[in-house]
């Protein structure tokens, strides 16, 4: 059985319907990349996902239990998390603040600060520092952290690379290994083809609200997320199910 399956689900802004009759599984410790070009509808699923959305239509199982009624916060209760695009931090808590605020509305586990720092050692100096003062990849890093003290089994991760120099790319996905290999199931909405290929087990691709590839990564070639991204040629779209 999926950790997750969405089920045909169709949510909107007003008139305008941003995700489209989409079904999406993901198991256990799979790392699931979702790309698309801006306005395909990836950020409305994965808030859609955790509850910041509310959906017009279809549900979404978590665990084999049915969340669609259920609040962001109840979700998270439960093991889901979502690192939103822009950070969304408080700007002026302390990092550490940032963190504790969290783990007081997660589950018990593993992640606590003293693994935070250890996979992200940028942050052991910035811990009393505002998180309006921070660097770009620094508040990144602290985002991620602050969703992982939660101790979710499922992390939604929305353009982790947006907006920060190559350096700040780099040093942020060395310090996300950690977290691809400690079993946690990953979506990743990422523009970066050649940094999400590198770590994901499958690759999704949508166009206008759809899902119109679906792949195992290792049969995922730039030529066809290209094409799929830009609709310039029908694909077939394989689902695979965890």
């Amino acid at each position: 059985m999926s950790l997750l399956s969405v089920e045909r689900l169709d949510a909107r802004h007003g008139l305008l319907q941003a995700v489209r009759n989409i079904d999406l599984a993901a198991g256990e410790g799979e790392i699931v990349a979702l790309v698309g070009a801006n306005g395909a509808g990836k950020t409305t699923l994965l808030r859609t996902i955790a509850g910041a959305h509310r959906p017009f239509a279809g549900r979404i199982v978590f665990d084999g239990r049915d969340v669609t009624p259920m609040r962001a916060h109840e979700r998270v209760a439960l093991g889901i998390a979502l690192v939103p695009e822009g950070r969304r931090l408080f700007a002026g808590l302390t990092v550490e603040e940032n963190l504790r605020v969290a783990g007081d509305a997660g589950r018990s586990g593993a992640w606590n600060i003293e693994v935070l720092l250890s996979t992200f050692p940028m942050l052991k100096a910035r811990l009393k520092t505002p998180a309006g003062l921070l660097s770009g990849g620094e508040q990144q890093a602290t985002a991620i952290g602050r969703a992982m003290m939660t101790n979710p089994r499922l992390l939604l991760l929305d353009e982790i690379s947006l907006g920060l120099a190559p350096l700040a790319v780099d040093n942020l996905y060395r310090s996300l290994t950690t977290l691809f290999a400690s079993g946690t199931t990953l979506i990743i909405v990422e523009q970066n083809l050649n940094r999400v290929l590198g770590v994901a087990t499958r690759i999704c691709c949508m166009l206008e609200g759809r899902i119109v590839l679906e792949c195992d990564a290792k049969d995922a070639t730039r030529e066809r997320i290209t094409n799929a991204y830009f609709g310039l040629r029908d694909e077939t779209r394989r689902t695979v199910r965890p």
